[in-house]
């Protein structure tokens, strides 16, 4: 455990300071490469938009970015579990926040934080900077303090001001009861609950729940003194004082006497399995404390086994996560430029968030989701923090709300386009490798690196076994790979488990396994013996197919080339598949797959054909609808000419296999991306901007992926190999170790499903 926490910390900070240190920077929405773009952009242009906002405020929603930016504030008073490490200790945590704004509602995120301990200053530093931001998320702020900084800020700011620390916790675990009091036949007006902890998180929830209903004498709150009644003087303040209950109960254990409900905000082992054998029928248990809960889910399991459990852990079912909240509350309440976030807001978001765990999941999630089935039930009463449809519903919702209580000052007059909006502000593929990673930790798997000699390696190995995905097997001279971890300083990777080729146990076995494979084509017993000592991609490879591993990853020092002529030479193409490399590029969060970029150099119009299915397929289980373009220099014909023709005739294979996708071409790449340019031609099939670009030859697939790599800054994910008998995955020559982690996770996934 201890060299678990070392190897995170060691991680987490080269995760920090690598590349740019830090975790976000600037970049300009407007392109600025001419003399003219930047007069208009700054002097003398500039001037214009400023005197239309001198006339009329609200136009610095038209010219600025003020309607998508998003202060995120701290005084690093009350910092995750850290407690109080002042403002600039906490900016790494802000930092975070503004990414998650980023990442999961496409709201600009700046991080401010305001070294100051005092409310009055504190407020006053917000208070002036408050025309620079369309929304406040205060953040990591000590109670009670919190509460006043929250409510002073509301009445002198026209804008949204939410502090997450209350409110988000409260919103998702609203959600979650809402569903567990369904499933339990009970109604929120009768149930009785009880709360351990008095900070931020507790007292918004019950405010939360006692707005949707919840009657005031059937909560009761607990501290660290036990009990808070009316009549208590001890460790009192106004916001207690106003949730005091008129009971003769004084401790928790006495308070979850006959209990419906339990939300535990306070710390780890608060909770005994006789306080929860004590509770009433089907008791609702969200142990909430981080990083470990009030009592685990396995002690309730072991005296109540009617009970519905919540925590705030990733690793049990029903997390109360405030990911689901905070991002998409925000981007409802900016779209129509609302005041405030009120209470029915709030109650909007949390109705909306249990509506959508009781809807059906539907394919294209389960599928990111590696088959996992997720329906409602005991074990699914909260959305999943990687569902894709999140920012719709609760957006959506939120946005309404504000409407329906006058604080919207913008209203939104076409709901469904609304909708539209908010699905393609998003792209669901780095939630699908988290889901991948998530289920990967579930079902670990043996996978072998390959070049276990090399320090990005090793690195990789460590932090794929470090984050619970597998079992990580290295490749190598042992001495070597142990000197090495040595030199490098690393902690944890003394246990990886490691093979010399040479030497290994298993090396007569993949001999004659190999000999068996090749000796009809060409090689001779010594040949296969000089390939598995010598080759580490046969012999990882062997290990693979004879069952040895479940799934293997190389690439990082030899090309692709001559990883995929090792491979093959020992593992098989999968029936009726064909072989190939579909790679995944994400630019300014759009993602397109790119496919065949490394195996078929001039594919078939049935080849072609075969790519388009299977880089379909694939693009489903990362949560996407695939629209499918075949891709040529040629739109529809014009100009015909020869070389356009196997795209065309692609196209006439696929009319006849009656596929279950979009697809249409030959076209050119601005009309299968620009709706603009598409509009030139209305027969094209295409609903939408084709996510699938089945590209004419090898060529100008491996260039397009590696140009928007370099030159437009595009992420990259992959070269995804496809349609071999066992996992196998292939890096790019020089890749980072997150890199290499992704294709192991995507190798071991690949292993579970197969």
């Amino acid at each position: 455990m201890d060299n678990d926490k070392s190897t995170m910390a060691r991680d987490a900070l080269l995760f920090h300071s690598s590349g740019r240190p830090g975790k976000i920077e600037i970049t300009p929405t407007k392109p600025l490469t001419t003399q003219r773009e930047l007069s208009l952009a700054y002097s003398p242009g500039v001037a214009v938009p400023c005197l239309e906002i001198e006339k009329d405020p609200a136009k610095a929603y038209d010219y600025t970015s003020r309607g998508n930016l998003v202060a995120v504030i701290s005084n690093g008073t009350a910092v995750l579990g850290l407690g109080d490490i002042g403002a600039l200790a906490s900016k790494p945590v802000m930092e975070g926040k503004a990414v998650l704004f980023k990442r999961f509602a496409d709201v600009d995120g700046l991080d401010l934080e305001v070294d100051t301990r005092d409310v009055d200053e504190f407020v006053n530093c917000v208070r002036f900077l408050g025309q620079t931001f369309g929304g406040i998320n205060l953040e990591d702020i000590k109670a009670p303090e919190c509460f006043i900084i929250e409510q002073r800020l509301k009445e002198l700011l026209d804008i949204p001001v939410f502090h997450d620390d209350q409110h988000g916790t409260a919103i998702i675990a609203a959600a979650g009861l809402i569903n567990a009091l369904q499933l339990t036949g009970r109604d929120l007006r009768e149930s009785k609950l009880v709360v351990n902890g008095a900070g931020a998180a507790a007292i918004a929830c019950i405010e939360l729940l006692k707005a949707m209903g919840m009657p005031h004498d059937h909560v009761i709150m607990c501290d660290t003194r036990g009990v808070i009644y009316q009549g208590r003087e001890q460790g009192m303040n106004q916001w207690k004082s106003a949730h005091a209950a008129v009971t003769d109960r004084r401790t928790l254990a006495e308070a979850l006497e006959g209990a419906d409900v339990f939300f535990g905000l306070s710390a780890k082992g608060a909770v005994t399995t006789d306080m929860v054998k004590s509770m009433g029928p089907q008791p609702i248990i969200f142990a909430m404390a981080n990083p470990d809960p009030e009592i685990t889910p396995e002690d309730v399991m072991s005296v109540r086994d009617d009970a519905i459990i919540a925590t705030g852990r990733s690793d049990y079912p029903n997390q109360v996560n405030n990911v689901l909240g905070f991002p998409y509350i925000f981007r409802g309440a900016l779209d129509v430029r609302a005041s405030e976030i009120n209470e029915a807001m709030k109650i909007a978001a949390a109705n909306a968030l249990a509506e959508l765990a009781r809807q059906d999941v539907p394919d294209e999630v389960d599928a990111a989701y590696s088959g996992r089935r997720l329906h409602y039930g005991r074990e699914y009463i909260i959305p999943a923090p990687f569902d894709p449809r999140l920012i719709v519903h609760v957006s959506a919702a939120v946005a309404q709300a504000a409407m329906d209580t006058g604080v919207a000052r913008k209203p939104i007059e076409d709901m469904d386009a609304y909708r539209a909006s908010l699905s393609g502000r998003l792209d669901p593929s780095a939630a699908s490798l988290q889901m991948i990673l998530d289920t990967i930790r579930k079902t670990p798997q043996r996978v072998v690196f390959a070049e276990g000699e090399e320090e990005k390696t090793i690195r990789a190995a460590v932090a794929f076994a470090g984050g619970g995905y597998g079992i990580p097997i290295l490749i190598g001279r042992e001495e070597r790979i142990r000197d090495k971890i040595v030199e490098m300083g690393i902690v944890g990777a003394e246990q990886l488990e490691i093979h010399n080729a040479r030497l290994s146990r298993f090396n007569q076995k993949y001999i004659e396994f190999l000999y068996n494979r090749l000796q009809r084509k060409g090689a001779l017993q010594r040949d296969c013996q000089r390939m598995v000592n010598q080759d580490r991609n046969v012999f990882a490879a062997c290990m693979v197919a004879t069952g040895d591993a479940d799934a293997m990853v190389t690439g990082l020092t030899r090309s692709f080339g001559v990883a995929i002529d090792d491979i093959t030479r020992v593992i098989d193409e999968r029936p009726n598949e064909l072989l190939m490399a579909l790679t995944m590029v994400i630019v300014r969060g759009r993602t397109v797959f790119i496919a065949d970029t490394n195996v078929h150099e001039l594919p078939t119009p049935e080849q072609l054909a075969d790519i388009a299915c299977q880089a379909a397929a694939k693009a489903r289980t990362f949560g996407h609808e695939p629209r499918v373009a075949l891709l040529s220099f040629s739109n529809f014909g014009n100009p015909m000419r020869e070389k356009a023709m196997r795209i065309r005739s692609a196209v006439d294979v696929l009319d006849s296999r009656e596929v279950d996708f979009e697809y249409d071409g030959e076209m050119s790449a601005d009309v299968a991306l620009d709706p603009e340019v598409r509009k030139l031609y209305p027969f094209c099939r295409l609903t939408g901007p084709a996510n699938v670009l089945v590209m004419p030859a090898l060529h100008s697939a491996n260039i397009s992926y590696k140009l928007l790599q370099r030159f437009a800054g595009g992420s990259v994910i992959g070269p995804i190999i496809m349609g071999l008998e066992k996992p196998v995955q292939i890096v790019q020559m020089g890749a980072a170790v997150s890199d290499i982690v992704n294709a192991a996770a995507i190798a071991a996934h690949e292993a579970i499903i197969a």
